[in-house]
């Protein structure tokens, strides 16, 4: 008969002992069964940490290796990168000085502010590239550092910062179109231009601001040179990233569809008007204003679609080594696409703002 039987036997005053001997009992059981009570079990327990201790370090060097990118890839990345930083920063560097001499300082209309703020956008995107390219170039670790801190984030403040103001003047021109003659509306004028642009800047800031503050406080401590951002960052850093790209990921979805409905709604609009008064005036105002929303839907689908359908297979396939190194490339050549935007956009800047094709057309003139 065991403990807990015999005590049972007794008076009541035994019966919470009796609980006691069955728990004692249980556990004794449980432990004889597992092997745990022995030192015997304590060097299997020791052991079993130990194995998991190595597999984990072999885990970390097989994505270490995974992440290895070769010597030729990063000389033709750094080349390219180059080669789009000194047409961007030579193309957009006239823009600024276009837009912000003392001439052309107050805005008069608001597409002229979204330019300018589109035109602000690209340049600083300019600058961000640089530090791509010095990150590429080098391996120390300060220069990673300031990379993965700093500069990783604002390039892609600048990049969603393009999206968006891309949009606005998307929206513009499709009230323009869509209200025709009948007024202004009130996100047309002068001062809604304004405070969007200055919102947009506040919320994207917050949001880098942000990123760094928390990259500064959570940063790993440093054991080697490291092979990426992602060995710098903590989890609390990774797991914000994460949300931060989920967040602008649909905000991209938001302003494509956006996009797609401006350019459907004028393609409408200008067959209807084309039909009741194919040769007058109006109509052919029509045509042209549809034709530079089809440009701007163009370079926006060509520098930004991309990055985005590969950013939504990352999600997905990163964690198996045999795609990182393709994720990794096509990622790589969907920033290129990204980045050539500041190449791009002064194609808008041209066909969107009348003043500025009328001094570049002095400019040219003077020269000849």
């Amino acid at each position: 008969m065991t403990c807990s039987k015999r005590l049972q036997v007794g008076f009541k005053p035994w019966a919470a002992a009796a609980r006691t001997c069955q728990l004692y009992e249980v556990k004794y059981r449980l432990c004889r069964s597992t092997g745990k009570m022995s030192e015997r079990g304590e060097v299997e327990v020791t052991s079993s940490v130990n194995q998991s201790s190595v597999t984990n370090h072999t885990e970390v060097d097989g994505l270490t290796n995974c992440d290895q990118v070769g010597t030729a890839a990063k000389l033709f990345f750094i080349i390219v990168y180059s080669l789009v930083f000194l047409v961007g920063l030579l193309l957009n560097g006239f823009i600024m000085k276009f837009y912000f001499c003392r001439g052309h300082r107050q805005a008069s209309s608001s597409i002229v502010v979204y330019l300018k703020n589109l035109a602000a956008a690209d340049f600083l995107l300019c600058l961000c590239l640089l530090l791509r390219i010095i990150n590429y170039a080098s391996s120390t670790v300060a220069v990673r550092l300031v990379y993965c801190n700093f500069g990783s984030i604002l390039f892609f403040l600048n990049i969603y910062a393009s999206i968006m103001f891309m949009c606005y003047i998307a929206a513009n021109r499709y009230l323009k179109v869509v209200r025709g003659t009948s007024g202004t509306h009130i996100l047309q004028t002068v001062q809604a231009a304004h405070i969007v642009c200055t919102v947009t800047w506040v919320l994207l800031l917050a949001m880098s601001s942000t990123f760094i503050i928390l990259s500064f406080h959570t940063q790993k401590p440093l054991t080697s040179d490291p092979v990426n951002c992602e060995v710098i960052h903590s989890d609390q850093l990774i797991y914000f990233h994460k949300v931060m790209h989920g967040c602008a990921c649909a905000v991209f979805v938001f302003f494509l569809v956006s996009l797609v409905f401006f350019y459907y709604s004028t393609s409408r609009r200008v067959m209807l008007a084309q039909r009741s008064q194919p040769a007058s005036s109006s109509s052919k105002k029509l045509v042209k204003s549809h034709r530079k929303i089809l440009v701007l839907v163009c370079v926006f689908c060509f520098c930004f679609v991309p990055y985005h359908l590969v950013r939504l297979s990352k999600a997905f396939l990163w964690r198996y080594c045999s795609w990182r190194k393709v994720l990794y490339y096509l990622m790589e050549v969907s920033i290129i696409m990204s980045v050539l935007n500041i190449c791009l956009d002064p194609l808008l800047y041209f066909i969107f703002c009348k003043a500025f094709r009328t001094r570049l057309s002095q400019r040219l003139g003077s020269r000849k």
